[in-house]
């Protein structure tokens, strides 16, 4: 699952926008120990603030070493967009 996430900064600095990709999603497993299909059912506001820290890392955007720190400067961080590889799920030639 790939996330579109969008944070909005306590300074009011220009929202941020980045997109998650597949190492985020396996940084974030290995973290809080759970599996990527959990993230449809029981997403928290800490799994998404942490994919967003990853992925802003990942884009080169700069942000502190520690990661609450970061949430320290966040006013929100929410999703703007969704695209589970599922739906558009490749038809192979066994189908």
């Amino acid at each position: 699952m790939q996330l579109t996430l969008k944070a909005e900064f306590l300074d009011g600095r220009d929202p941020v926008i980045v997109e998650t990709t597949l190492f985020c999603t396996v940084l974030w497993e290995r973290k809080y120990k759970r599996k990527a299909s959990e993230l449809g059912t029981a997403i928290g506001q800490e799994d998404l603030t942490y994919l967003h820290y990853e992925a802003s890392k990942l884009s080169g955007i700069t942000v502190p070493a520690v990661f609450d720190d970061y949430c320290k400067m966040l006013k929100s961080c929410l999703p703007e967009a969704v695209n589970d590889p599922k739906v558009d799920a490749v038809v192979t030639a066994t189908d």
